[in-house]
């Protein structure tokens, strides 16, 4: 017999273009309850019976021939420590969230793990212990049988094998059910070696850049294992803080000194689990140089595919970047490269290199190998090896081949589906979360959805929360599973949740003028007035022969000198006057006095507003006509015989406090009859003053909901009145979150109640409060929460509700004592709104640090 061999050779090359994996959309179900992960990827060390095998141990899952859970052969001894449950996940995952539970057993079980262990694997062989960041390798499982209790993985693991170990009592049995949560790790990393971290010292304080959550071994150089670069999070552009609460400076980046490499580059490998065509690699560098960090000025990477080293490497020089210091990703690109095993060499921009993440974008080769073979008799030819292939031969090879690569096309058909929906899925979980904050930040606006509504009355306007299903990863929420569990389902929930409660909230108020949080107006009472009473200029006559009654002042008396903004249903003007003081027949107590014209502002309602403006805005001039207090912009008159309605108000010289903190008061500012120097006493005069007014204000059991330096208005000698024009003028429209073009919130000042539950109180006001307090000692050089993205605000607003330290507070502004930010500042922002301080007591304790 001779055989005719013919290699044929097939590359098929799948590009799966990927972005760094963020952890906190990366919480998916991998398949334990659902089905995905089969029985025979389910594995066990030991079980009681074939009813408590390693495939009854489904988080969920209360169905089937077994006892509702998997449950270990060994009770107690040394031997029950190495009692495992193994999911074999088939490739690598990102897995971020495990969730256990007990045995049912049909009601009559009672067997769970209070705590246990995990130890994963990348390959099968090599085991690694998960431990907490810091150190802790036990995780605190059930109470009870029943209920399903999740648990973050911080830091998260790749891994394809995972083994739940539960630590056992000798007095109880242990029993388990599991589910594993997260996302197919597309880069195929496998392990990254590079030199350790380093030590700085910055101004006497120890700085840390070693890789703490290294998973290899760390024996002089890290080899064999993965860590913080891909761990997920980007570092901050201030490398001195951190993500994560309580960490050590430096924590989010590995970082090295110049002076320990005299070759002038930091060497890198990357490992990979198969051959790959490479497209890019990003890297997230600091860029601090203030401080001597910058990021690389050349990177330069060689490939292998198999022994050897390819002689021509990939050379990447960065533009160079002399004017902003923030963090960002530099995409290196590595131009189609094949390789399953890449080394980079990173050269010092400056004295220090910091890195906190590593990606890669390729694509998995896979290379089949068919040999076709020919044999004597019917279907080959001859004894002669040279003998010509007849056509009918050539037919089948080629027929052969057209199955082979339809069968090829076929697959690439199937990956590229899979991928498409699991990106449609994503996109679909995002968009239901989205779209259920958006219900609950809309249906909270509708509790202020008046134009003219910053401040109301003190009514608790809870309902019931939706956090859990926005946020579920609390500890204490023991149901999150439910939500998560339908994940893959997504795109019928997305259709469900057109019909749900919170998006009929937000359906019903479409149809509704959009509203703004405040419309630039200072006072309205929300009130609950159900027969829908409306107010008309001939209304006003109730207020006739009361001392409080706005006065008819005339219009032609007005000289408008400058518009102070523009709200959605009218606008603000600065005007002057003429013989309003005269007109008032009081004694106002402002510059100049006689008849020389006297500054106001003048609030207009648009002549095409709405009967409801209309009403809304009549009713906040019968409201705030009733107010008197030194430190409360007040309502000096009114023009409402004919449109356009107006109310004139007072307005202060100096314009708002946080133009002029900002600008006029760096140092010194000189007005035209006395010059006053920036000083620690005269700052908290300003809060002083503020606190006075929300004193007055909370004593009448009004909330303003939008208190901040650029709502107070600054006149003589530093005299502090309380207003609300922020939000009709440009120059404050970074301050407001819009919400899918429907309302905006100033959510930089607003509690975590506020923003979530849609509460508005006293407790929400003295919040603010402690904002603008941050602010006045800051100077307003900075928004507050500068560092974090409105999104990021948001979710540290989560971190508050879950209350689990890991929430972020606006730091101690360097002109201000340590008492006063621990006793006062931070009372502002506790989570309890009922152990905040009243504005009683804060008025109290400033004044207590003036004498």
């Amino acid at each position: 017999v001779h055989p005719i061999s013919h290699r044929v050779v097939f590359l098929l090359l799948v590009v799966t273009v990927r972005a760094q994996v963020n952890p906190e959309t990366c919480r998916y179900p991998l398949g334990m309850s659902g089905g995905q992960i089969q029985d025979e990827d389910i594995s066990a060390s030991s079980q009681w019976s074939e009813s408590t095998a390693a495939r009854f141990g489904r988080l969920d899952l209360d169905n089937g021939d077994g006892d509702g859970a998997w449950c270990p052969d060994i009770l107690s001894g040394p031997d029950a420590l190495k009692e495992y449950l193994q999911v074999d996940l088939r490739s690598l995952h990102f897995i971020t969230l495990v969730g256990t539970q007990g045995r049912h057993a049909d009601g009559m079980g009672n067997e769970f793990a209070q705590r246990y262990r995990i130890k994963y694997s990348r390959d099968g062989s090599s085991w690694v212990g998960w431990h907490d960041r810091s150190g802790g390798q036990v995780i605190e499982g059930n109470k009870n049988a029943y209920d399903v209790v999740l648990k973050d993985l911080e830091p998260p693991i790749i891994a394809r094998f995972v083994r739940f170990m539960p630590v056992t009592d000798h007095s109880m049995t242990v029993c388990m059910r599991v589910e594993l949560y997260g996302c197919e790790w597309l880069d195929g990393l496998m392990a990254y070696s590079l030199p350790d971290g380093h030590q700085m010292i910055y101004r006497g304080l120890d700085v840390y850049f070693n890789d703490s959550v290294y998973d290899g071994a760390t024996a002089e150089r890290l080899t064999k294992g993965l860590g913080q670069l891909t761990d997920g999070a980007a570092g901050l552009d201030d490398f001195l803080h951190s993500h994560v609460y309580s960490a050590w400076p430096g924590y989010d980046y590995v970082g090295w000194s110049n002076k320990s490499f005299p070759k002038g580059y930091v060497e890198m490998i990357f490992e990979f689990d198969h051959v790959r065509n490479f497209t890019s690699m990003k890297v997230h560098c600091n860029n601090m140089f203030s401080r001597g960090v910058r990021m690389f000025k050349q990177a330069s990477c060689y490939f292998r595919s198999g022994s050897d080293w390819e002689t021509d490497p990939v050379t990447f020089r960065p533009d160079v970047d002399r004017e902003s210091q923030a963090a960002r990703f530099v995409t290196v690109p590595l131009g189609d490269r094949t390789a399953s095993v890449i080394k980079c060499r990173f050269h010092f921009g400056d004295l220090w290199m910091l890195f906190s993440e590593v990606a890669f974008q390729s694509g998995v080769i896979a290379i089949t190998n068919m040999k076709i073979h020919y044999f004597n008799g019917s279907e080959c030819p001859g004894d002669d090896p040279t003998h010509k292939v007849d056509d009918s031969n050539t037919r089948i090879l080629i027929g052969c081949l057209v199955a082979i690569i339809a069968i090829l096309l076929t697959i690439i058909v199937i990956i590229l589906w899979r991928q498409v929906w699991q990106k449609m899925l994503e996109k679909a979980s995002r968009r239901l979360l989205d779209d259920e904050l958006t219900a609950r930040l809309a249906v909270q606006t509708r509790a202020f959805s008046s134009p003219h509504s910053s401040l109301s009355s003190d009514t608790d306007s809870s309902s019931n929360s939706t956090y859990e299903q926005i946020f579920p990863l609390c500890a204490d929420y023991q149901e999150p599973s439910r939500l998560i569990r339908k994940l893959p389902e997504l795109a019928q929930l997305t259709v469900r949740a057109s019909t749900s409660g919170a998006s009929q909230s937000l359906a019903s108020s479409a149809s509704e003028s959009a509203p703004h949080y405040a419309a630039a107006d200072i006072i309205s009472l929300q009130e609950s007035s159900h027969g829908g009473t409306s107010i008309t200029p001939a209304s006003m006559n109730l207020f006739e022969g009361a001392d409080s009654s706005p006065r008819e002042f005339p219009r032609d008396r007005l000289s408008f000198k400058e518009k102070l903004g523009e709200g959605q249903f009218g606008e603000v003007h600065l005007c002057e006057a003429e013989g309003l003081l005269d007109f008032l027949e009081e004694d106002l107590s402002v510059e100049p006095k006689g008849k020389s014209p006297l500054l106001v502002a003048v609030k207009t309602l648009r002549e095409d507003a709405n009967k409801n403006a209309r009403n809304d805005f009549l009713k906040e001039i019968r409201i705030m006509s009733r107010l008197r207090d030194p430190n409360i912009v007040r309502l000096l008159a009114v023009c409402v015989d004919t449109d356009p309605l107006c109310m004139i108000t007072e307005y202060m010289e100096n314009g708002d406090l946080n133009q002029f903190l900002l600008g006029d008061y760096l140092g010194c500012f000189c007005g035209s009859n006395s010059c006053l120097c920036c000083s620690f006493s005269t700052l908290i005069s300003m809060a002083v003053q503020i606190a006075s007014g929300m004193k007055y204000l909370s004593s009448l059991n009004f909330v303003h909901r939008d208190l901040a330096t650029r709502n107070c208005l600054v006149g003589r000698n530093c005299t502090i009145k309380i207003a609300d024009f922020g939000m009709s003028r440009n120059l404050y429209r970074g301050d407001y979150y819009r919400i899918q073009g429907r309302a905006v919130l100033p959510i930089r000042w607003m509690s975590w109640e506020s923003i979530l539950l849609g509460k508005f109180t006293m407790a929400s006001d003295v919040w603010a409060f402690g904002v603008t307090m941050w602010e006045i000692l800051t100077l307003c050089e900075e928004q507050p929460y500068s560092h974090l993205s409105d999104e990021q605000v948001i979710e540290n607003t989560g971190e508050f509700f879950r209350d689990q330290g890991k929430q972020v507070y606006l730091p101690k502004p360097p002109r201000c004592p340590d008492r006063l930010y621990n006793d006062l500042m931070l009372s502002c922002w506790r989570r309890n709104a009922k152990q905040r301080p009243s504005f009683q007591e804060i008025h109290a304790q400033l004044m207590e640090s003036l004498a």
